[in-house]
C-alpha cells in the first residue's frame, strides 16, 4: 500500500441491522470478547451529492473516539486499500444474516 497507515473495513451486526464502517486501528480489547476500533473514517465529499445513509452513521459515531464491538457481532474484518462508503442495512426476517442465539437449550430435567 502506498499510504502508512492501514485502513480496515469491519461488518457487524448491530439491532436488527448490519453497519459497514471503515477505521485506521483495529484491535482486541482488554475487555474480555470485544474488538475495539478507533479513527473512523467517513468520506469528505467536496461534491454536492451527500449520501445521507453515511451521513446518518457520522452523526451517529460523532463524537466517538473508540468503540467496542462484541466479536459475536463481527461478520467480517478486511484491510483494504481504500476506505469505501461507511453504510448501514436493515436486516430483515428473510436475510442470511441473523444474531446469534442467547438462549441455550436446557439438559433433561431430573424426576423426583
Amino acid at each position: 500500500m502506498s499510504s502508512d497507515k492501514n485502513i480496515y473495513k469491519i461488518i457487524f451486526a448491530n439491532q436488527d441491522k448490519v453497519y459497514e464502517v471503515y477505521c485506521q486501528s483495529i484491535f482486541q480489547s482488554d475487555m474480555y470478547g470485544f474488538i475495539e476500533i478507533e479513527e473512523l473514517i467517513f468520506g469528505e465529499r467536496s461534491q454536492v451529492l451527500v449520501d445521507p445513509g453515511e451521513e446518518k452513521l457520522k452523526s451517529e459515531f460523532a463524537g466517538v473516539k473508540r468503540s467496542y464491538i462484541p466479536m459475536h457481532s463481527i461478520i467480517r474484518i478486511d484491510e483494504v486499500e481504500k476506505e469505501g462508503v461507511a453504510k448501514m442495512h436493515e436486516t430483515s426476517g428473510a436475510g442470511n444474516v441473523k444474531p446469534f442465539p442467547m438462549n441455550f437449550p436446557q439438559g433433561p430435567k431430573e424426576s423426583k
